[in-house]
């Protein structure tokens, strides 16, 4: 009776999980490019990178304990 909507909240948060990551990936390829196209040393791009490194990867690994399907 007061279970139900665990499995519908599971999927729900698991689909704003997998949303996410897609949208992290998508900041870190850009990051990326940024950095390759930079003539000069500039950390700020770095410390950009590196950040949107992390979170992603941050996400990647929550979505791996939680086991969720990226499709």
């Amino acid at each position: 009776m007061f279970f139900r909507s665990k499995g519908k909240l599971k999927k729900e948060f698991d689909n704003k999980l997998v949303n996410l990551i897609k949208e992290t990936k998508d900041d870190l390829q850009q990051a990326k490019i940024i950095e390759e196209l930079m003539d000069d040393y500039d950390l700020g791009v770095i410390a950009q990178r590196k950040t949107a490194e992390s979170i992603h990867f941050y996400l990647f690994k929550e979505a791996r304990i939680r086991r969720v399907l990226i499709k």
